[in-house]
């Protein structure tokens, strides 16, 4: 394998690693209520713990730091408005763990982040990999 394939690679797992970490074990309660509400202090510090895993794993690879700051306000501004419609829709819809659709709206939530994922590891290739 290349050095080129095992960082993308690297990459891209250390992103899965600080997603499991912030969507699964760091959310509180405070992150966690009142979700349906656009300008949420919760939904933001969730957003923002995703950053900072994030600029940790662009810390590892050596990313240039003017590229990690700028491909984190996007992630941190993707990150709260596809929480922000998968809460408006579950809310809307009465969604509980118990009904398909929550789980469809669980799936597409969490495929927009890992897309998310994929164009931030693509950028780093483009604009910032050496």
């Amino acid at each position: 394998m290349s050095e080129h394939v095992g960082s993308l690679l690297g990459l891209l797992c250390l992103f899965q690693i600080k997603h499991m970490f912030a969507d699964f074990y760091l959310q509180t309660p405070k992150m966690l209520s009142g979700r349906g509400q656009y300008l949420h202090a919760g939904r933001a510090q969730h957003a923002g713990v995703h950053v900072l895993g994030s600029i940790i794993a662009f810390v590892i690879i050596g990313a240039p730091v003017g590229f990690v700051l700028l491909i984190c306000v996007l992630e941190w501004i993707a990150h709260f408005n596809i929480d922000y419609c998968k809460a408006c829709y579950s809310e809307r819809k009465s969604l509980a763990p118990n009904m398909a659709d929550f789980w469809r709206a669980m799936g597409t939530d969490q495929a927009l982040h890992q897309l998310t994922y994929l164009a931030m590891t693509a950028a780093w290739v483009h604009f910032a990999h050496g």
